[in-house]
């Protein structure tokens, strides 16, 4: 191989050109092609078996790699930890956003949804608003930042200043407050 030309050792002692124009291009290609399979093997079983995220995570994490070839080591057991690193990461901040928004539900039919006025959401709205006045303020600014604003819960601790643990423990105190006097209210 020339000066020029990096090398990546596969697990089976194969080497892969990768020309320095092309080399993000043809690392995320050599990085699917050697640890793609046993990258998917280990998002799935990260993540419950649901083959769209897993297929996600090996998405993101190839290109992570792509946008870190250039600080990457080329030693394929070094390349495998950081990339089965880096899955395991997006996998625990997967788990963890989804812990913290609320869950999907399905649609229902359209023939099965009462029409309320405007005087039922009004209530709503005023039964919510009091509620939420019962929270602390730091406990309502999280609230009012994920929710309402729809933030992820780094961009909020990055505003607010403070650690995004103490962000989720804002929330998931917040949200248990709220269902109390939610649910005392009726």
């Amino acid at each position: 191989m020339g000066r020029h030309t990096r090398a990546l050792r596969s697990v089976e002692d194969q080497e892969v050109a990768v020309e320095p124009s092309d080399a993000h291009d043809d690392l995320a290609k050599a990085l699917y092609q050697e640890f793609g399979g046993s990258l998917m093997a280990f998002a799935l079983r990260l993540t419950g078996h649901d083959r769209q995220w897993a297929e996600d995570v090996v998405q993101e994490t190839l290109i992570k790699a792509w946008r870190n070839a250039d600080k990457l080591d080329r030693q394929p057991e070094m390349l495998r930890a950081w990339l089965f690193t880096v899955a395991r990461r997006i996998v625990i901040d997967g788990w963890r956003s989804r812990s913290v928004r609320p869950q999907e539900i399905e649609e229902i039919e359209s023939d099965a949804i009462a029409v309320s006025d405007e005087s039922d959401r009004t209530l709503a709205a005023m039964i919510v608003y009091e509620a939420l006045q019962g929270l602390s303020p730091e406990q309502r600014e999280a609230i009012q930042q994920t929710y309402l604003r729809d933030r992820t819960v780094n961009e909020v601790a990055a505003t607010l200043g403070v650690p995004p643990g103490t962000i989720k423990s804002r929330i998931h105190h917040a949200v248990r407050a709220l269902r109390r006097a939610l649910r005392e209210r009726g």
